[in-house]
């Protein structure tokens, strides 16, 4: 995928979302758009917490990327008052180092760990002593001599975050007392957080502006951020004062983006699948050496948004184009209904 529709439509987290996210976050649940039912519990458990001064039960927070697992995490830290630590999966790579983060940690503090399925397996196993009794083994020394300390934690509360689920193990998955499902956004959730980011960056923009982003957005609040930030460098260069809905078109046509959200890569997936494999199934190996992108690419970005969209559907021999997908490309649908020749 080019460098410039990678940027801002993969919903992974990228260096250049690290100040953005600082600088947008919402500081508690009441700015917090979206998620309602989530919400709804939080606020119960973190009171029932603060009530008992105890510390809230460990919690596991998964789906896609870009839907604010982080941004719940330090919200739950300030509306406890309590410290928050942050770290990934990846980075804990030895016993030493989550030893190390632990003990620095004070009572009903929270640590998070986002990606928090790519635990190494020696240090994911170290992690239940202390997320269920409060304390850390240590094995010191090897063979028949060796010998377990055993160090008092702090009673903290664990909040993992994760895109993939299925990568955790039973065994840590199990010990989490709440486990929730970010859900993609709406177009009205995106446009309340895009007005919310347009007044803290002081970008002049209307209503149909908002609107016109918030649909591109891939019901996603860091794209919709980061859009919302490629549209006011496009106005600012080019002079074109507040934002309305045809500034708003011509710079999200500019970056390829259509009205939808799909970007160059999205349509080209399409219209490969369509006008060189007559609409599938193709796998996703031959799909990728047609389109020239990686397998990880196809999977990750663009088909899980192609699938909400219902421009692509998945089945045992390979990916297909939807009646839908024809439609958008302008393609005459001419496929004949599998169900009815069974």
């Amino acid at each position: 995928m080019s460098e410039k529709n990678t940027n801002f439509l993969d919903a992974s987290k990228k260096e250049e979302d690290s100040v953005l996210d600082l600088t947008l976050r919402p500081k508690t649940l009441d700015e917090y758009a979206g998620q309602e039912k989530i919400k709804e519990n939080l606020r119960i458990f973190m009171e029932a917490a603060k009530k008992r001064e105890e510390p809230m039960e460990h919690l596991l927070f998964y789906g896609p990327p870009g839907l604010g697992k982080t941004t719940l995490a330090h919200i739950i830290a300030r509306e406890t008052g309590v410290g928050i630590r942050v770290t990934s999966g990846p980075a804990i790579e030895r016993i030493g180092d989550l030893g190390s983060i632990l003990t620095n940690l004070n009572d009903r503090d929270i640590l998070f760990i986002d990606e928090i399925h790519r635990l190494n397996r020696t240090v994911e196993e170290i992690l239940y002593p202390a997320m269920e009794e409060y304390v850390l083994d240590i094995v010191i020394g090897k063979g028949p001599s060796a010998k377990t300390l055993r160090l008092d934690l702090p009673k903290i509360t664990l909040i993992g975050a994760t895109t993939r689920l299925s990568g955790l193990s039973s065994p840590l998955r199990d010990r989490f007392g709440m486990v929730h499902r970010l859900d993609f956004y709406n177009e009205n959730e995106i446009a309340q957080i895009l007005r919310r980011s347009s007044k803290i960056l002081g970008v002049p923009i209307d209503e149909s502006g908002i609107k016109m982003i918030a649909r591109c957005s891939r019901k996603t609040p860091r794209v919709a951020n980061r859009l919302l930030k490629r549209v006011r460098d496009f106005t600012e260069v080019k002079e074109k004062g507040k934002i309305d809905r045809k500034i708003a078109k011509e710079a999200l046509e500019m970056l390829e983006v259509d009205p939808l959200g799909l970007d160059a890569t999205d349509r080209r997936l399409l219209e490969v699948l369509i006008d060189k494999f007559e609409g599938g199934p193709v796998g996703v190996k031959t799909l990728s050496a047609a389109i020239q992108e990686e397998e990880e690419t196809i999977s990750e970005v663009s088909e899980p948004f192609l699938l909400q969209l219902g421009f692509l559907k998945r089945t045992p021999r390979g990916r297909e184009a939807t009646k839908a997908a024809y439609e958008h490309l302008g393609r005459e649908y001419n496929k004949p209904d599998q169900e009815n020749l069974l």
